[in-house]
């Protein structure tokens, strides 16, 4: 595995280095040594998956409040989207910045999120699938988000959402 951090410290972009023959490839999806070979505290306690039926469905910004925070370790199995962290992390030399990468089956390409960042994305393709490795399980009294058009990020969006729940939609500016 590849491990590339982004402009926000903490996030990276993991690539797998496939073994290729006459079968096709075989490739490392997750390995807790190569994490934290990589400076990465990650061990998984939840897997989930996001199936999205449409193009262009924006699901997020999505993050857990002060206290129940998560990393999500995020891979499109099948189809593309356009995957989106921000930096909530009021100590961070990128509070409020975000950083948006295309994830899409055909490389593998995963995104890391760690705590502290809110997370969203937006399907490219029809059929979009999204495996999402999470470290803690699933909270409901934490949730939180962020509205995926505010304007205190600015997030540069591939393309307006044809589909997003009124939650998502309506979440209130940020203040902060």
């Amino acid at each position: 595995m590849r491990f590339t951090e982004t402009a926000i410290p903490g996030v990276f972009i993991v690539d797998v280095e496939p073994r290729v023959d006459e079968r096709g490839s075989f490739n490392r999806a997750f390995c807790p040594a190569e994490f934290a070979a990589a400076g990465i505290d990650f061990v998984p306690t939840q897997i989930n998956i996001a199936r999205n039926t449409h193009l262009h469905t924006l699901r997020g910004m999505h993050h857990k409040v002060a206290g129940l925070e998560e990393a999500k370790f995020v891979r499109c199995v099948r189809g593309a989207i356009f995957d989106v962290a921000v930096d909530l992390r009021r100590d961070s030399p990128t509070f409020r910045r975000w950083v948006g990468v295309e994830l899409d089956a055909a490389s593998m390409r995963a995104l890391f999120i760690p705590e502290g960042c809110s997370h969203g994305y937006l399907t490219l393709a029809p059929d979009s699938d999204v495996l999402y490795q999470m470290s803690r399980p699933y909270t409901p009294e934490g949730d939180a988000g962020l509205r995926w058009d505010d304007p205190a990020f600015a997030i540069d969006w591939p393309a307006r959402p044809a589909v997003i729940n009124r939650r998502d939609a309506t979440y209130p500016d940020f203040e902060g």
